[in-house]
């Protein structure tokens, strides 16, 4: 894994490129993301970084959870994700990623929670085929034999109808179409996984070109660039 930024899905929309085409996106917010902790070979026996994502009320964390957030004097955090890999590496405890550590254009992996579907039969939830729909069937939407030769148990891994959704699914190979900075959002070309204000995790492509190591700097100054101009507005 490398680089990546916890964000939550807010939706689908479309926008026109520079050539006229219409692109449907899906918009992420990623709010910035604070490094926690780094892992070391010598402490851990690898290397990354903990991400945590989001704020949760003091009274929602424990004292053990409170002491591990105040070492990178930031507030609790809801969701905590590590990242391991070189890209990353160089951030420092307390330091912010935020979404400019991806660029327009850019390939990336998107990991999410898939809708949950409730109780579904196997047709709907393993794409089986229906029986004769003839009034003298009687086989309809059945989930089939459950085995001729061993009937006195069902095997295991048999496609038989039951809860569906809210399984980990990673799309890969999308594509930024825009990086927006001031409001901390990543318009991503393409449906990715999970209903509205679900949790994400965007990540550079695995099987995108090598990995490149981050300056933390040319980062950290584009930030407070924005934010001195931003004072000076108001």
């Amino acid at each position: 894994m490398a680089k990546g930024i916890l964000g939550t899905k807010i939706g689908m929309t479309q926008i026109f490129n520079e050539a006229g085409e219409l692109i449907p996106v899906t918009v992420v917010s990623c709010e910035p993301n604070v490094v926690l902790q780094k892992k070391t070979i010598e402490n851990d026996g690898y290397e990354a970084i903990q991400l945590g994502f989001k704020d949760k009320r003091v009274k929602l964390a424990n004292k053990p959870e409170l002491g591990h957030f105040a070492k990178s004097n930031s507030n609790p955090k809801r969701y905590l994700r590590e990242v391991s890999g070189k890209e990353l590496y160089n951030f420092e405890v307390g330091q912010e990623i935020r979404v400019n550590i991806f660029a327009e254009g850019e390939t990336i992996d998107v990991t999410g929670t898939s809708k949950g579907k409730g109780f579904q039969g196997s047709i709907k939830r393993h794409n089986q085929s229906r029986g004769p729909m003839g009034h003298g069937s009687h086989y309809h939407r059945a989930p089939g034999s459950m085995g001729s030769i061993d009937p006195n148990h069902v095997r295991k891994g048999k496609n038989l109808p039951g809860h569906m959704g809210v399984d980990t699914v990673t799309i890969q190979n999308l594509e930024i179409v825009k990086v927006d900075l001031d409001r901390n959002l990543l318009l991503i070309k393409g449906s990715i996984p999970g209903p509205k204000k679900g949790l994400v995790f965007v990540k550079r492509g695995i099987k995108a070109e090598a990995i490149q190591p981050l300056n933390p700097a040319d980062f950290v100054t584009e930030v407070k660039v924005e934010t001195e101009a931003q004072e000076a507005q108001e």
